[in-house]
């Protein structure tokens, strides 16, 4: 049996988990299970935030600095519940998954953000390579050629063809991400909590929403290693794909409050 560490204590205060995050009134819904990083694509839904939270604005682009991008985020500016950009969801420097994203593309984009919007973090999600067994991010995006602040890590270690997780998987990414001139200080945790739908893993099965205690692993797991970063993610509040996620799984939000809370008591639980 896995046992989780316990010698890290997560001082995190800032806490992201996307998608779905406004009701149909336009209220902020994932700040019941403590989350106050929002998921934003609109300044008025920034506006919106209640006092306490902040927006990650989504931008999608990988076109550079061009027109479009300068319009979308000169709004934002001087804005102050704004945290910074969503620069990039799975960048392919590649071109054969998704559309080519190079790293000159995200750099003229964070650094007109960095120039233009004083104190805005610039945030992408790397998407690995190779499979989920033997990670690598090598020839991707580090800060020396993207200039991007942040970069998230997401291993999703619960599936059915492993019958449970595989909680040594956040190693194994931490360490590529490490290797491809990520730093840790850099890197964004990012956690599991969709499961089934129409997602498909690369072993041949499913995605597994994870159980509470399953959940409390990987947080250990990810705490061991990355401590203290700027933020951490949840994947996914809203469904995306058919899926389960934590917007319907209240033991998972019962999970995440107490560990927003009080995450130094949780990890000692643990």
């Amino acid at each position: 049996m896995f046992e989780a560490p316990t010698r890290a204590e997560a001082t995190t205060t800032l806490h992201f988990a996307s998608n779905g995050n406004f009701d149909s009134a336009g209220s902020y819904v994932p700040g019941s299970a403590g989350f106050n990083l929002a998921d934003v694509s609109s300044l008025a839904q920034l506006d919106s935030l209640p006092d306490g939270v902040r927006g990650l604005v989504w931008v999608g682009q990988c076109n550079g600095a061009d027109a479009k991008f300068v319009d979308t985020v000169r709004p934002f500016i001087g804005h102050p519940k704004l945290f910074g950009f969503y620069l990039m969801d799975d960048p392919d420097p590649t071109g054969q998954h998704f559309p080519l994203c190079t790293a000159d593309h995200l750099k003229a984009e964070s650094d007109w953000v960095h120039a233009n919007v004083p104190g805005a973090k610039t945030f992408i999600l790397l998407m690995t390579m190779t499979s989920s067994r033997t990670p690598s991010f090598k020839d991707t995006y580090n800060p020396a050629n993207s200039h991007v602040d942040l970069y998230g890590i997401d291993p999703y270690p619960c599936r059915t063809e492993l019958n449970g997780c595989d909680y040594h998987q956040v190693d194994r990414y931490v360490a590529a991400a490490e290797s491809a001139g990520v730093p840790r200080d850099n890197m964004v945790p990012v956690y599991q909590t969709f499961g089934g739908g129409r997602w498909m893993d690369d072993g041949g099965g499913r995605y597994v929403l994870p159980s509470a205690s399953q959940m409390q692993h990987i947080l250990a797991r990810w705490d061991a290693l990355i401590p203290a970063p700027v933020f951490d993610f949840a994947y996914s509040w809203g469904s995306q794909n058919g899926d389960s996620a934590l917007a319907g799984a209240p033991e998972l939000q019962a999970v995440f409050l107490r560990r927003h809370q009080n995450p130094i008591a949780l990890n000692r639980m643990n």
